[in-house]
């Protein structure tokens, strides 16, 4: 089965069929640097992170590139309101930034462009803007020509004429019609500014994403991304001003994750109900924000509240203990009884069925919500193994296992979580020892206070039905209320 994506720019699942055999060429729009980002912000970047991992699991060589808006008017006007150089304020966050989303797990992007790097391509895009009639100069500003391009609204949907309407409430008189927007602003006292055809200024929004994308990806490339609150204006018309010149679509396929809630409401720094996600992982276990950013289909709308944020916290716990049940029986001695191997036949059966279905939900549009089912699935299908009475480790059960063990790590590496249990130090080993020869001596209470002794050290212990005794790591665990 090919993998299948909704395409907002035609409103239908596509096959994603890249223009390079092999290839996957992807771009994801990254932030503004004028502040630390958010939980919301971290949707799209975990999303388009997930993306990417999906496709090299896939065979995919993919090259991903996620840009830094790093000249912008909030940059300016933060930077203007502490007295700082814009540069300045952008370089402390940009940095912070790329902090942050390793924090978070991320891979690092193959090419991370700055606007400000890339003057000359945003430049040389404008002038064949106004080469080909569709931009025009008014004194030190340069706007591009939305009615010049007749497919505007295609990535969007939006019927120009009712967009009109709209416009009219504000706008620059000056401009021809009121939906032109701006490619290039003339210099005002105290900005930021470089050397162009038209004097000094800078670069609008929308026009260095599509110079830097089409330098590194070419004028067509295969995926662009980004949060559904960009679809309009910043997509529309980043297509409108690449494709009025190449005559071809920016990408073949466009993506939008749904917007992250608070208790109910968009969570937005304009509204003041945004959590930083640096401050969140200073309380959270990053595994289980990313498992819950990825919780639900990326483009249905996420509830970041208490109730959601328990759920996966034990998720993650579960997974967790399941992996350290798994480091601990893995280190038996094989025994040579071969009784239980009928039971091991049907659960490797099982967990191959999990790891299907678990493809088949990434196949289909991304479904990371069924995916994760899957994951719980399978992690669940070996906790029932070992709890099975008269259970037995035979050789074909250490390699059923160890197999289980593999693909429950393929499953978690699809959701950027990497689980590294802490070893045992000799104090919890000779605790772990006290303990099992307290069992075998039938001495129940001194057994209970030595489990609360290995608790108290965190670790987690499970009597298995054989007799055997498992001493897990306790897993990592919010610190205190996020929301």
């Amino acid at each position: 089965m090919p993998l299948m994506f909704l395409n907002t720019l035609s409103r239908r699942k596509e096959a994603f069929v890249p223009q390079v055999p092999g290839e996957a060429r992807v771009y994801a729009c990254g932030p503004t640097v004028y502040d630390y980002f958010h939980v919301g912000n971290a949707r799209a970047f975990v999303v388009f992170d997930t993306l990417r991992r999906v496709l090299s699991r896939r065979g995919f060589k993919v090259t991903f590139v996620q840009n830094i808006t790093d000249i912008d008017d909030k940059i300016i006007n933060r930077a203007n309101k502490e007295g700082r150089k814009a540069s300045d304020l952008a370089e402390e966050f940009t940095q912070a930034f790329r902090d942050d989303i390793a924090a978070l797990g991320n891979l690092p992007a193959d090419i991370t462009p700055r606007a400000t790097e890339h003057m000359p391509e945003i430049i040389a895009w404008v002038k064949k803007l106004i080469e080909t009639k569709h931009a025009y100069v008014l004194g030190g500003d340069v706007y591009f020509a939305v009615r010049s391009f007749a497919a505007y609204g295609k990535v969007s949907g939006k019927d120009i004429e009712e967009l009109e309407e709209g416009a009219r409430v504000e706008v620059d008189r000056r401009k021809k019609d009121p939906l032109d927007f701006a490619l290039w602003k003339a210099a005002k006292p105290g900005e930021p500014s470089w050397e162009s055809p038209w004097g000094l200024g800078r670069p609008g929004w929308h026009i260095e994403c599509s110079a830097m994308s089409m330098k590194y990806l070419g004028d067509c490339f295969d995926i662009h991304g980004g949060g559904e609150d960009l679809i309009f204006p910043h997509h529309e018309n980043e297509n409108a001003q690449s494709e009025a010149v190449t005559g071809k679509p920016l990408a073949r396929i466009w993506l939008h994750n749904g917007h992250l809630n608070i208790n109910g409401e968009k969570m937005s720094k304009s509204l003041g109900n945004f959590r930083i996600v640096r401050d969140i992982l200073g309380i959270m276990p990053r595994e289980v924000l990313r498992l819950f950013l990825l919780s639900a289909h990326y483009r249905s709308p996420l509830d970041f509240n208490p109730e959601n944020i328990e759920a996966m916290q034990k998720g993650f716990e579960e997974i967790w203990r399941t992996l350290g049940r798994l480091r601990e029986v893995l280190a038996f001695s094989p025994e040579a009884d071969t009784s239980f191997d009928p039971l091991v036949d049907a659960f490797q059966q099982g967990c191959l069925q999990s790891l299907t279905r678990f493809d088949l939900n990434l196949d289909e549009d991304m479904n990371t919500a069924g995916a994760l089912g899957e994951l719980y699935s399978l992690a669940n299908q070996i906790k029932k193994l070992l709890a099975q009475k008269g259970f037995k480790f035979s050789e074909r059960c250490r390699e059923a296992l160890s197999r289980a063990q593999g693909q429950l790590l393929e499953m978690l590496e699809v959701f950027g979580v990497a689980v590294e249990l802490p070893q045992k130090t000799q104090a919890v080993l000779d605790l772990a020892k006290k303990r099992q020869a307290a069992r075998q001596q039938k001495d129940w209470p001194a057994a209970d206070q030595l489990r609360l002794a290995l608790e108290a050290a965190g670790f987690w212990v499970e009597d298995m039905a054989s007799g055997a005794m498992l001493v897990i790591p306790a897993a990592l665990r919010i610190t205190k209320e996020t929301v």
